[in-house]
């Protein structure tokens, strides 16, 4: 005889950490610990950039991808990974789970917190030559870095608390830098040569707002500090800022307070997925205008390998067209 004890028929009963296990096929059980994995939006991504993690608020998990800006609960997955809407999503989910149920049985796995490695410390040291080539391919030079106060950093430790006590590990590698707040408190950490983890958020931050002198009639948000920083040295009349990524929608009151300052604000996006959304974005969200170059994924890219010239003649044509709109 088939038991039926185990079936749902409310989608709040369906456990999430099932849904995402399920219809992403992980390899490890999810119990309340995070999990990156290649994008299933985006195929042919190199480096992973979808999240699976716990919502604090509500104890659920949800994802973020961050490739292509896709975001949001169980749901919202199988209707993105499907095509189809609400009620088909809510559906197939409970009649997905039920089959399992009857196979397998009641899906019993706890969701617990998980102590994570937070960065507690960072060793600053001297800028040197391999700095100096790294940043001079992008024309950023040590003047715009102090800036935007950009440090090179000798290492940083990252600690958690675990059943065994506290544990400790130093990261090193010949190119990390800090960005660093104008308290000189560290909100990110950029390690170029890592494949996996070239970024470690400390805090949210809207990266080039302390540098913002409200002397040009010009504003442009552009995805990354770097980017923003590689734009400031083109001598233009305008300013630059940068979210912490293109899926950071910058907050109303200060869009407002931005508009108010500046004759007109645009975005200077990704040439991806993700950066296309984020530049639709911000049209719907605030009328700004805003472009990605063709030549390359971003403008420091671009400088590296067409150069500032090449750069700068594909540029200015574009930023006085959307600056006149």
């Amino acid at each position: 005889m088939i038991s039926t004890k185990n079936l749902v028929s409310d989608e709040s009963k369906v456990p999430s950490a099932w849904v995402f296990q399920y219809y992403l096929d992980l390899p490890e059980s999810l119990t309340g610990q995070n999990v990156r994995i290649h994008s299933i939006f985006n195929p042919g991504e190199r480096t992973p950039s979808m999240w699976v993690f716990v919502d604090k608020s509500t104890r659920q998990y949800k994802f973020k991808d961050f490739s292509t800006g896709n975001y949001g609960n169980k749901i919202d997955l199988i209707k993105e990974l499907f095509s189809i809407d609400y009620s088909k999503a809510v559906f197939k989910m409970i009649n997905d789970y039920n089959k399992f149920a009857l196979e397998k049985g009641k899906y019993n796995i706890e969701v617990k917190d998980h102590p994570r490695y937070k960065v507690d410390y960072c060793s600053e040291r001297p800028w040197n030559k391999l700095d100096q080539q790294y940043w001079l391919q992008f024309n950023i030079g040590k003047l715009t870095l102090d800036k935007y106060n950009v440090k090179p950093l000798e290492y940083y430790t990252m600690s958690k608390d675990d059943s065994d006590g506290v544990k400790t590990i130093r990261m090193e590698y010949p190119k990390l830098y800090g960005y660093f707040d104008k308290d000189g408190k560290v909100y990110k950490i950029y390690q170029p040569s890592q494949k996996k983890y070239k970024f470690i958020k400390i805090n949210a931050h809207l990266q080039g707002f302390d540098q913002l002198e409200y002397n040009q009639p010009y504003l442009v948000i552009c995805s990354s500090l770097k980017d923003a920083m590689c734009l400031s040295q083109f001598g233009y009349n305008l300013e630059v800022i940068a979210p912490d990524s293109e899926n950071t929608v910058i907050k109303p009151y200060i869009i407002q307070n931005l508009k108010d300052k500046y004759k007109k604000v645009i975005t200077l996006f990704d040439n991806d997925t993700a950066g296309s959304k984020a530049i639709d974005r911000y049209k719907e969200l605030y009328q700004i205008n805003g472009f990605a170059l063709d030549s390359c994924k971003d403008l420091s890219d671009a400088v590296k390998e067409h150069g500032f010239d090449a750069v700068h003649s594909m540029l200015k044509p574009l930023l006085i067209k959307n600056l006149r709109q």
